[in-house]
């Protein structure tokens, strides 16, 4: 006759065992993937504020090193400002005015013939600016082109001054960029000032938004119609100034803040 066949006991170990592998493969793969994104998290803070030898070759050298205000200082003064500024992770954040404002900084150092980048993350309705070739002027006081950045969708400036030349990346209050591609708020925008002998270009996000000729009548026209009309010498044709960081009272982070020296 036909017997009974009683189930395997072996094959509820083999459903026990393949439970148990599926438990420690998703825990594996759940350390796995904490492992990636931290060694992310620490190749981008690594990244931050650093040189590659590329770059160090090339001659650039840091302007801001992530941990303080070293090489940096109020405008007139010896030393920089007691608040107004915070570090934190690599980024260098200008606060919220009222109490906390502390003013502008600016380095140490001059510069003439340049190439400079940073980066900015703006925050809703913020204004701030990088000028460059700063310094006090015979008449009209300390003065510098400006590298404007400013949120253009709420602060009231960028509907100010004449054909949009008070917008991120224009030489604020002056020339007008071209189009220009910004990130939204609360993201990183890239920004490079390339100063070399009288010609000036400024990029946004990599790219190439306004140039000019500080020599050219062009230029001298558009100072003319500016609220820097009456400075003396004209306007943006001094050989060398302070980079300077300014405090318009609203939230403003920067960090990667380097320069290449072109005048040698």
């Amino acid at each position: 006759g036909i017997r009974d066949v009683a189930p395997s006991r072996g094959l509820g170990d083999v459903y026990k065992r393949l439970i148990i592998y599926q438990f420690k493969m998703k825990k594996i793969l759940s350390i796995v993937s904490c492992l990636i994104l931290c060694t992310t998290i620490a190749s981008a803070q690594v990244s931050i504020n650093t040189l590659s030898k590329k770059e160090e070759k090339q001659g650039w050298q840091l302007l801001f090193n992530g941990k303080n205000l070293d090489g940096w200082t109020s405008v007139g003064k010896t030393t920089g400002p007691e608040k107004g500024w915070t570090i934190e992770d690599g980024i260098l954040t200008v606060n919220k005015g009222g109490p906390q404002h502390g003013r502008d900084i600016i380095t140490q150092k001059e510069f003439s013939e340049f190439d400079l980048y940073f980066e900015f993350r703006l925050t809703k309705a913020a204004n701030s600016g990088l000028k460059y070739l700063f310094r006090k002027y015979e008449q009209g006081g300390w003065l510098g082109n400006e590298y404007q950045v400013l949120d253009d969708d709420f602060h009231p400036d960028a509907k100010a001054g004449r054909d949009g030349n008070r917008k991120t990346a224009a030489l604020y209050d002056i020339l007008p960029t071209e189009k220009k591609e910004m990130k939204a708020t609360g993201e990183w925008n890239s920004a490079r000032i390339v100063v070399k002998g009288s010609k000036v270009t400024h990029y946004l996000n990599g790219k190439k938004v306004v140039t000019y000729d500080r020599n050219s009548q062009t230029y001298r026209d558009a100072v003319g119609l500016s609220k820097f009309k009456d400075a003396k010498p004209l306007f943006g044709t001094v050989e060398k100034g302070h980079i300077l960081l300014q405090d318009h009272q609203d939230e403003v982070s920067f960090r990667n803040i380097k320069i290449r020296d072109l005048s040698k």
